[in-house]
Parts: C-alpha cells; structure tokens; sequence
C-alpha cells in the first residue's frame, strides 16, 4: 500500500514509517498539516495515519480536506487525548478509524491493514494466480508449492500485479504503490524489480510485458 504518516514528532514518525516499510508498505511521512495537505494533492494514497494536534495546519482541517476531495482513501487519525468525546469528534469528520496515543506499533499497523483493505475492491486475503499464490499477513509466496523468497519491493509489485486480476499494470502505478515519494521516476527502478521477479519465480515466466501498457500476469 501506498502511506502517508503525519506525524510531528519527529522520532515517532520516522520510527513508524520504518516499521510500515518493513511490512512492505510504501511510506511518506509529513510533519506538519501543511506538507500532508500538499502530499495528498499529489500522490494517490491508500491509508492516511493523521495525529490530529499537527503545527501549521490542525489535523482536523488535513481530515476535512481530505474528506471533500472525494478520495476513496482511509484515513486512521492519532491523538492523545483519550476522552469518547474527542474520538467521536475525529469519527465525525470523516476519519474511518481512531487510535489514542499512545499505542502498540503491532495494533496500529494491523489497523492500517484494515483500512487499506477497505480503500480496494474486495480482494480475497490470499492472492493466487497462475500458480502463485501470496500470502499478504505471513508476507510469503510459493509458486506451484514452491516456496519463492522476495525482497519487500519485489513482494509488493506481485501483490500489485495479482490484485489487477489479469489486467496490465502500468509502470507508473506500481511506482506509485511500491516505492516512496523519494523515488525518481525516470530511474529503471520498476523494470529492475519486475526481472528480479520473473528470475526469482522461475520458468515458464508469467509476468508479462505489453508494450507501451505495462505488466501483467494472465
């Protein structure tokens, strides 16, 4: 999935947003309203994790931008004040989830997964296709029972391209999804990940190339 994390402290949000790539997530981080705010205008997020007490611009105001641009994307706002009034206030403007400070990373990381999980069209939890199948929450692939280690990159671009259902993805999208706002889209860094992948996942080879569309597993 694609991420942003706003969060002002700086130590808690770079502490996160490593935790989030390890589980193979595209993380962008803003330490202030104002920066999420020009991030979301920008990039086609997933799952927002909000706090709500940010500097320049209040995470309330982030919440309601986000919620008037009409993006299917989830938000999971953070604060700590604990009071049922202050959750009911985050829930109603608009975020979809709520999670008071402070917190364990494992439950805010398995509420992310949620939220992405609602921001997508119904998926099964185990994507198979072509005889693979990947196993998002174990983060674990076997091709025809054979059991295919991946690099976090690689694991999220087979994601990706299993959850297109057939349908070419472009090299743009899965820039977009697997990789951060750090990096350069006129690297190969997409082609390079997808021959790592078709050397790793063996013979015959299932990701397939259509020209000037992108990749696809049929």
């Amino acid at each position: 999935m694609r991420i942003l994390l706003v969060e002002d402290e700086r130590l808690l949000a770079d502490t996160v947003a490593q935790g989030l790539r390890r589980a193979a997530h595209a993380v962008d981080v803003a330490y202030d309203g104002g920066a999420a705010l020009e991030r979301v205008g920008v990039h086609d997020y997933d799952v927002v994790v909000l706090d709500r007490d940010l500097p320049v611009v209040h995470g309330d105001e982030v919440c309601r931008a986000i919620v008037r641009h009409g993006s299917p994307v989830r938000v999971l706002m953070l604060t700590a004040a604990a009071e049922i009034d202050d959750r009911v206030t985050g829930l109603a403007l608009g975020a979809d989830d709520y999670l008071p400070k402070p917190f364990a990373f494992r439950e805010l990381a398995a509420r992310v997964a949620a939220l992405g999980r609602r921001s997508r069209s119904a998926a099964p939890p185990v994507l198979e296709r072509a005889g693979v199948r990947l196993d998002p929450h174990r983060r674990e692939v076997y091709r025809d029972g054979r059991y295919v280690p991946l690099s976090r990159k690689e694991f999220a671009v087979l994601a990706e391209l299993l959850r297109a259902d057939g349908a070419a993805v472009s090299a743009e999208q899965l820039l977009e999804k697997a990789w951060d706002e750090h990096a350069d889209p006129f690297t190969h860094a997409v082609r390079m990940a997808i021959l790592k992948l078709r050397r790793k996942l063996g013979d015959p080879p299932i990701v397939l190339t259509e020209p000037g569309v992108g990749y696809r597993i049929p």
